[in-house]
This record gives C-alpha cells, structure tokens and sequence, in this order.
C-alpha cells in the first residue's frame, strides 16, 4: 500500500487519536517525515477497516487501561497474522505485564533470568518453600512499579501467601499499597494533593481495569533474593540502540522500579551490561525491549528480574547518552521516540 509519487514515498499509518504515553511523541515524528499521520478511535467498532486502510499501525497501549486490556493485544495480533506491520509486534507485546510468561520466554532461551519458579499446586508450592532459604520475592504476574511484589522473610509467610493464591487469591489492584505509597511520596514533595486524595478513593474503589481482572488465583510466583548495593539497572534496546538508567531503591526498602530516584551519568553503566543487552535483546527478536537488570553484589553478574516493551517516556528524557550496537557512545539529548518511529517505517518500506 505504500505509493511512490514523484519519487517521494507515501505512507500512511494509524495511530489511537490519544496522546497518552508514546503516541503524542510518535505523532510529532510521523508528522515531521511527511507521513500520513491517520488518527483513529482504536477502541471502536469500525477501528479495524480503518487501520487496513493503511500501511501500519502504531498502539501504546497500557496494563491498567481497561479498554486495552479488552483490544490490544487481540487486535495487533490478528494484524500481524495477516501479515500486517504493527508497533509493538508478536515478539515485543505478547508477554508484556505477564511477568510468568516472562519467565517462560526467558528460561527457553536461556537468557539470564533471577531464579524464578512458577507453581499451580499448592501442596508443591509448599514443599518447595520448606526447602528454600529467605528472604524470597512474591510476584503477582501482573503489575508496574514494583505494585504486587513483596519480600517474603520466613516459610510461615510463604506458607500464607501461598494459601491466599488458592483459596480467595490476591487483588490486582492492592488499593492499601498504592496509597501507602503515594503518601511517602507527598511527604517527600513527589506527590500532588490530588494524586493523594485518588489513591484514598482508590482504596475505596478500585480502579475499573482492577475490576475488569478480578483475582490472581491458582497460581503463586516466587523470585529468588538477588543480593544488591540498593539499585537496578534498566536497559532499553530499541532496533541498534540502547539506553539505560539506574534506579535507586526506596528508603528502608527493596524495590526500585517506580521509587522515582533515578541517576542518569554514563559512569553508572558497565559498557559489558550494554553488550548483553543488545545480544538478549536479539535473541528475543523484539523491535524494542526494556530490561529490568540486578547486579549480585558478590559476583557482579547481572540478572534480568523482568522484561517490557513500554516505558514512562518522560522519565528518560535526562538521559546522557546512547550507545549503538558496536558499542559506540553518542553523548547528548534524544528522543527514543523518533527511532521507534525511524525503525517502523523502516520495515514498512522493504
């Protein structure tokens, strides 16, 4: 579908007329290489003779939007079935918030992952915990920002997480946690009156998208403790170029994802770390891939805790740098942005 006219190509692409998460971004870059930038309703009936009408459709879409969670993934993977280019692909999306499928995918390839294990019975979950040494990590498969995780200090505390997963299971959406965390986050001045005020009206009433996927149940997820120095490492693969940042962990805490204290300065990345990246990134054969990496402080082996293709795009714009994958430094601002927008049309046009 794509035209040449004149010599110029001519493309069209859909996009969701939001301007939530990359979409804003990604419209500004289509729209400055001259593509025909297609805005649709992705949520509505008539989305799919829309977007066959073009050459390619571009979807950031979110784990606590309700109506991505109905569409997204059913609608870019009948696209891609149909041989039809879509942003993310198959191999980027198909595992994002599925933090079990992750482990899968990982273990498969034999990519580095933290010892994970994955139980659907309860009497082999609980034999496994009398076996372990503690502390562990819990998971929900689902969940950003470090929501659903807990460190578990003893057998009797796995024991109780372990009978809650199958008997009343957990609530995706932990409306105490949440608030709790927000209120640490307005003592430190990292947080509005009113984000405060709706995560108490979130306590009270859970957000729609938590409703829509009820409990986790039948399952239970356990990660082993990765001893650190208090930080992990995100490293962002998209096509030839990386970027990372490091998050520090929350006070008297574990977790870093979503702790909002972030270090930017090129000499907190080891250039081997950047390497891996790359090399997992193309074993997993994904347009973009962000890695969640912890460093064992003894052995200084990093280990991957979780993978996604989406990011707070905002966050990163206090990068340094970049690096391609001959390890070549490009110091200085850029917007991820564009190559994801560079990339697609890219596969459009071969």
């Amino acid at each position: 579908m794509v035209k040449t006219i004149l010599g110029l190509v001519s493309m069209k692409i859909a996009i969701d007329k939001s301007n939530r998460g990359f979409h804003k971004r990604w419209k500004s870059w289509l729209q400055a290489k001259g593509v025909d930038l297609v805005e649709i309703d992705i949520h509505s009936d008539e989305a799919l003779s829309a977007v066959k009408k073009t050459d390619g459709l571009m979807w950031h879409h979110w784990q606590t939007s309700t109506k991505d969670l109905i569409k997204a993934k059913r609608l870019l993977f009948a696209l891609e079935h149909w041989d039809f280019p879509v942003y993310p692909d198959f191999n980027s999306n198909w595992h994002f918030d599925d933090k079990i499928g992750q482990m899968y995918l990982l273990e498969a390839l034999d990519l580095p992952l933290v010892p994970s294990h994955h139980f659907v019975s309860r009497d082999e979950a609980l034999a496994w915990l009398a076996k372990q040494e503690y502390p562990l990590i819990f998971k929900l498969a689902r969940g950003a920002g470090s929501a659903n995780v807990q460190m578990v200090h003893s057998q009797a505390q796995g024991k109780r997480i372990v009978n809650k997963a199958f008997s009343k299971g957990f609530l995706v959406f932990d409306g105490f946690s949440v608030l709790k965390e927000r209120f640490s986050k307005f003592r430190k001045g990292n947080e509005s009156l009113i984000g405060l005020l709706k995560g108490t009206y979130h306590l009270l009433s859970p957000p729609l998208y938590s409703r829509y996927l009820g409990r986790s149940l039948g399952e239970v997820y356990f990660q082993e403790f990765i001893p650190n120095e208090g930080f992990d490492i995100r490293i962002i693969v998209i096509g030839d170029k990386a970027f990372a940042i490091k998050r520090l962990t929350r006070d008297d805490d574990f977790r870093a994802s979503g702790s909002g204290k972030i270090e930017y300065d090129k000499s907190n990345f080891e250039e081997a770390w950047i390497k891996l990246a790359f090399q997992w990134a193309k074993r997993l054969n994904t347009q973009i891939v962000a890695f969640d990496v912890v460093i064992h402080q003894d052995t200084g082996l990093p280990y991957i805790v979780e993978i996604s293709y989406g990011y707070a795009i905002d966050a990163y714009d206090a990068c340094t740098g970049y690096w391609n994958s001959n390890m070549d430094y490009f110091p200085g601002k850029f917007d991820s942005c564009e190559w994801m927008v560079d990339d697609f049309m890219k596969s459009i046009e071969v």
